[in-house]
């Protein structure tokens, strides 16, 4: 199925598969009531998306029992093909020794689209 821009629509399992193959994304959260963008390394499990961050981050603090956005993409150089997922989910930081602590986005929404060459 396309959307209304010509990008095909990918379900759920299609969109969680390509992002299990990024390392790198984005996280979108809000920083002093404004919105705040940081990307970071990720691991994805089955039920959330996982980073670490310094525990004394203000992502760190944004994350406490907040709805969080996170991206991943990959496109060609000249935006030719490619795809990008995000996810919507609440987040929950766990403190882990050494001032770091791993948070946990979960899966609620997950949405993904792909471009291919001629769409």
């Amino acid at each position: 199925m396309l959307d209304s821009f010509g990008q095909e629509v990918l379900n759920r399992a299609q969109s969680l598969e390509l992002l299990g193959t990024a390392g790198l994304g984005r996280v979108v959260f809000t920083d002093r009531g404004m919105p705040a963008v940081q990307p970071v390394r990720f691991a994805l499990d089955e039920h959330a998306v996982r980073f670490h961050v310094p525990s004394t981050s203000v992502l760190a603090a944004a994350a406490r029992g907040n709805v969080l956005a996170f991206e991943a993409d990959s496109l060609t150089p000249d935006l030719g093909e490619g795809w990008w997922v995000t996810v919507l989910g609440h987040a929950n930081p766990h403190e882990l020794t050494g001032g770091e602590c791993v948070v946990r986005i979960s899966l609620e929404v997950v949405a993904g689209r792909r471009l291919r060459v001629g769409q």
